[in-house]
């Protein structure tokens, strides 16, 4: 008679994790264009020559963070890289010239635009690559920030634009009319509106602004060695201002202070 084979036992096993390999951060795709590379500064010399190979005298090195060291650069016309341990066989050297500070380097030439772009140290610091995105993003920034500079600069009274006139132009603002103050408050928003929003939006621009007027009208009078405040009639102290601190600042600052609140408010009843 045959045996009853006995069953097998199952044992149950915990899933295990498997385990997934991560993808190698890939590195940005070159992206094949014509090129332009323009010099920084003012100036822009008719031809300007930039180094194109290493030499003791001007360095052209580049350090490899993968690698460890520095890797000589060179422009050669013939080979496909600008690092010098990966050019092969006979090199003929390139030159690279600014004329009228500009640089077109055509999408061929691979080879010079990875040099300008990638490697060469005199890029951000002598030349920069002419990005038109950037530049439009940088002057759309500009007119917005023209256009709000404009606006405060409209909607001021005569006051506060002789107060932010003040810091351009000191006490020569009290001799301009009411429409030159607004001329020259709007050309001052239009060439420097970051500034101008600056002022604009200080109250300190105000109080010392008050401050001046009211010395210059005599309510309030200044020592020669700007250091002390006095009443214009009475000559009695008003306030010492601190050590090296701006005459002004310091009275824009007393005007904060509960008994400064007070006199301020006496000077703005006696202000012409």
């Amino acid at each position: 008679m045959a045996k009853k084979v006995k069953a097998e036992e199952t044992v149950e096993v915990a899933p295990q994790e498997v385990a997934v390999k991560k993808a190698a951060p890939t590195k940005p795709q070159w992206e094949y264009k014509d090129r332009t590379y323009v010099l920084k500064g003012r100036k822009t010399p008719l031809v300007y020559a930039m180094n194109s190979r290493h030499t003791q005298r001007k360095p052209l090195l580049y350090f490899d963070k993968e690698l460890g060291y520095q890797r000589e650069l060179r422009y050669a016309t013939n080979q496909p890289t600008p690092f010098v341990d990966k050019q092969k066989g006979p090199s003929t050297l390139g030159r690279i010239m600014f004329r009228d500070g500009t640089l077109t380097v055509k999408k061929e030439d691979v080879n010079l635009q990875k040099l300008l772009s990638l490697y060469h140290p005199y890029k951000d610091k002598v030349y920069t690559e002419f990005d038109p995105v950037k530049v439009s993003t940088n002057e759309l920034d500009w007119i917005e920030l023209e256009f709000k500079a404009i606006s405060l600069a409209r909607e001021m009274d005569i006051t506060e634009a002789e107060g932010v006139l003040r810091t351009e132009f000191g006490s020569k603002v009290t001799e301009l009319s009411s429409s030159e103050l607004k001329r020259d408050l709007l050309i001052f928003a239009k060439r420097n509106p970051g500034l101008f929003i600056e002022l604009a939006t200080d109250e300190n621009v105000q109080l010392r602004n008050v401050g001046a007027r009211a010395v210059e009208q005599g309510i309030l009078r200044l020592s020669q060695d700007q250091r002390t405040f006095t009443y214009g009639e009475s000559n009695r102290k008003l306030m010492t201002v601190p050590f090296d601190e701006h005459p002004y600042s310091a009275l824009a600052a007393f005007f904060k202070t509960d008994e400064g609140m007070e006199v301020y408010k006496a000077l703005i009843k006696k202000l012409k």
